[in-house]
């Protein structure tokens, strides 16, 4: 009689048949593995692409050019640097160089031509000693002497004096300290960061400026290509979170790799904001676009807001590719990919096309410092085109801090905002996710972050009421204190520094919501609301953690969620952003998102 049970012949088939099932789901991504390479490549090249045109030249301003460029210096950068005209420079390096060398020669020029000197401080004395001094008489006798800009110097720097009486011994010492201070203030060729930027615009002989759209495509279009080629064989694999090596991982897990990436976009943001001189070439490319959006040629922040925009669109498709099997992260990359195509970058640039306030309208005070300032108030109180169109401007802006931003997250929590709608944390969320296990789960970054976040809003509502103050009563000080000093102390350390910088800079060394959860003033209001008056908490059900440690590992804010879950307790915390993940990530179905009772949440 037969035996029922497999012959040992029979076994092996059996495992060989197992085999094969495995290897067959491996098969397409080994099968992929070459065009996800390719995909690399491209990219890489399209990067390199990039770097080289930010280095390269060649670079030349001829004499046509030199009224434009540098206005009334242009007579006096002839005289005093005539072989710059015409001369061709093969790095920007070297260009930057020559500028700077022209900048300190033309300014040895033009103290000695527009200086005071002995004999200009003694005519200021006899005019004035013994008698009231009268500004407006000395500026015009150095204006009738041919020196307008003389006349214009003693307009700006001896107002003081205008209508004050003194005698010679006491005026003499007085305009000489004065002449020599205001020697010394007299420069040459303007090298700011924005003359600078513009010089190496105008002086651009390469690729960018002769074929914008060629190579417009030879960075975005092949960095696009090589992005994707790189993402999408990934939709041949299983749905779901997969955890392989990714604590080994060089680029991902502060590998020499991802210490690489955190230098470049460190480097990235400090041309941004104080060298922008070498992304200027980056701007040509852009020139059509910008031209059609805005009116205008590209600036430094039409190429950030660019960058950005295209940072969130790439690594939003990869992000929906991994989350694909959850239905609430893809409509939430959507979102954010919206608001930002939308209303960060088109909408912002169509207003600026109709001469509106440029603004970016989904963001809020005090994200947005900058919305109570002179110039942002002026724009949208007092606009000659469109007038209606800006005050509603203003008036959303101020109904958002005082009813949205508290009704919002009543009912939704912060993540309505922070995970749905704003900027920050849409480029955190597509382009920050493959850094998102490195946020500090510790006690120590816990501490440390809630003193430094609301340190920031602190800071952030002090400098609002003094530019408040000031625009109302047009006075400079407050308390024996510059409002327009304080404005530019946090504009630099926390908008520049903090926001940019280290805000996403740092990535890849300390996850991608450092700003978020260290920086943000308006992430600690939408917090502190949330914390105490909020429908919105993570449910657990404790019953069935089986303590993998996923939900952890993958919260950008650094929360230990999985303590949460071990005990059953829900999760209200000021820093959660409600971004999902750990409900996305959970293999148990743990973790919900809700909005329930603002009574009993905890």
């Amino acid at each position: 009689m037969p035996s029922p049970y497999p012959s040992t012949q029979q076994r092996p088939k059996i495992l060989d048949h197992r085999q094969a099932d495995k290897a067959s789901a491996l098969r397409p991504d080994r099968r992929m593995g070459w065009l996800r390479a390719l995909g690399l490549v491209v990219f890489l090249g399209a990067l390199g692409y990039a770097l080289f045109m930010a280095l390269a030249g060649p670079y030349r301003i001829d004499q046509t050019q030199a009224k434009d460029l540098f206005g009334s210096r242009a007579d006096l950068v002839a005289e005093t640097a005539p072989e710059f005209f015409g001369r061709t420079y093969a790095s920007k390096p070297a260009f930057l160089a020559a500028l700077r060398d022209l900048s300190e020669r033309s300014a040895e020029g033009a103290r000695e031509r527009f200086g005071f000197s002995a004999a200009d401080v003694e005519a200021i004395v006899e005019r004035n000693a013994g008698g009231a001094f009268d500004l407006e008489a000395t500026a015009e006798a150095f204006a009738e002497g041919g020196s307008e800009e003389k006349a214009q110097l003693v307009r700006g720097w001896l107002g003081w004096y205008d209508g004050k009486t003194f005698s010679a011994e006491e005026l003499r010492p007085q305009m000489q300290a004065k002449a020599e201070e205001i020697n010394k203030g007299i420069a040459g060729l303007d090298l700011s960061a924005e003359a600078a930027f513009r010089l190496v615009r105008a002086g651009a002989r390469g690729l960018p400026a002769s074929q914008p759209w060629l190579a417009f495509f030879l960075v975005f279009g092949l960095a696009a290509l090589g992005a994707l080629l790189h993402m999408l064989p990934k939709l041949s694999e299983h749905p779901g979170i997969k955890n392989d090596h990714i604590q080994f991982d060089r680029l991902n897990s502060r590998g020499w790799m991802g210490i690489a990436l955190g230098a470049l976009l460190i480097g990235f943001y400090v041309a941004l904001y104080w060298f922008p001189a070498w992304i200027a070439d980056w701007s040509l490319t852009l020139d059509p676009l910008a031209q059609a959006l805005s009116g205008g040629d590209a600036n430094r922040w039409f190429v950030y807001g660019w960058l950005y925009t295209f940072a969130v669109v790439v690594m939003g498709i990869r992000y929906a590719i991994k989350y694909r099997h959850n239905r609430y992260q893809l409509l939430r990359t959507g979102s954010v990919t919206f608001f930002q195509i939308g209303f960060a970058f088109l909408l912002a640039n169509i207003l600026a096309k109709l001469n509106l306030p440029s603004r970016d309208l989904k963001n809020i005070w005090p994200l947005d410092y900058s919305f109570f300032t002179e110039s942002s108030m002026d724009g949208m109180l007092h606009a000659e085109t469109l007038p209606g169109i800006a005050k509603a401007m203003f008036v959303l802006g101020v109904g958002l801090i005082v009813l949205g931003v508290p009704v919002l997250t009543y009912f939704y929590g912060k993540r309505w905002y922070c995970s749905w709608v704003c900027g920050c944390g849409g480029l955190a969320e597509t382009a920050g996710d493959p850094f998102r296990h490195l946020s500090d789960k510790s006690l120590r970054a816990w501490q440390i972050e809630r003193w430094l976040i609301h340190g920031v809003l602190v800071f952030a509502v002090v400098m609002t009421v003094g530019v408040v103050y000031s625009y109302i009563t047009e006075a400079g000080t407050l308390l024996g204190v510059s409002t327009g000093s304080v404005k530019q102390v946090y504009g630099f350390a926390i908008g520049s520094v903090f926001a940019g910088v280290v805000g996403t800079g740092f990535y890849p060394l300390m996850g991608n919501r450092v700003w978020c959860r260290f920086g943000c003033p308006l992430a600690a209001y939408l917090g502190i609301v949330q914390r105490f008056k909020s429908r919105f908490r993570i449910t657990t059900n404790g019953g069935q953690c089986i303590s993998c440690g996923n939900c952890s590992t993958y919260c950008e804010q650094g929360i230990d969620v999985r303590w949460y879950a071990q005990r059953g307790q829900n999760i209200v915390r000021a820093s959660c952003v409600g971004c999902g993940v750990c409900s996305a990530v959970c293999p148990r179905g743990v973790l919900s998102l809700e909005n329930g009772p603002d009574k009993d949440r905890t």
